[in-house]
């Protein structure tokens, strides 16, 4: 099993989301995961992890190691809906990563920023495709970029 990824960026931050199970052998596509948002946005990211089933000692630590990678780019990593079966248990070796309790609350956080229209997404993420979908302005295919629509 492994894991779906939805991204959308907004005016200085970014909100990635996750559905499926972040476990060992979905690390990879999480930090790939990660890589595109290191190169299509700014400010702090916020993991939304509301879809997400529940996430293996490895998962954990992927998202230990992506926040100590965007901190190193001087961005933070926080966390909104984590898992029902656990929280991410802080390790020392990574910067404070704020949980909030949903992605509202977490937008909230950050006066409710708008989204600028764009976002991307594997081709299963879960959810109705609809015009204001992000994943209708840009789809990701087996993890490459598909082209820009105008």
């Amino acid at each position: 099993m492994t894991i779906e990824w939805s991204y959308t960026s907004h005016h200085n931050l970014g909100v990635l989301s996750l559905a499926g199970y972040l476990g060992a052998d979905a690390v990879h596509r999480f930090t790939g995961a990660i890589g595109w948002v290191q190169a299509r946005g700014t400010g702090p990211v916020i993991l939304d992890l509301t879809e997400l089933r529940g996430w293996s000692a490895a998962g954990q630590l992927a998202v230990a190691q992506a926040a100590r990678q965007l901190h190193s780019d001087g961005r933070r990593l926080e966390l909104a809906g984590i898992p029902a079966d656990g929280s991410l248990v802080p390790d020392g070796t990574h910067p404070p990563v704020p949980v909030h309790r949903d992605l509202p609350t977490a937008l909230a956080t950050h006066q409710d920023p708008v989204g600028d229209g764009r976002g991307w997404c594997t081709d299963e993420w879960p959810g109705t495709h609809t015009s204001t979908d992000p994943c209708l302005i840009q789809a990701m295919h087996s993890n490459e970029p598909s082209k820009e629509e105008p």
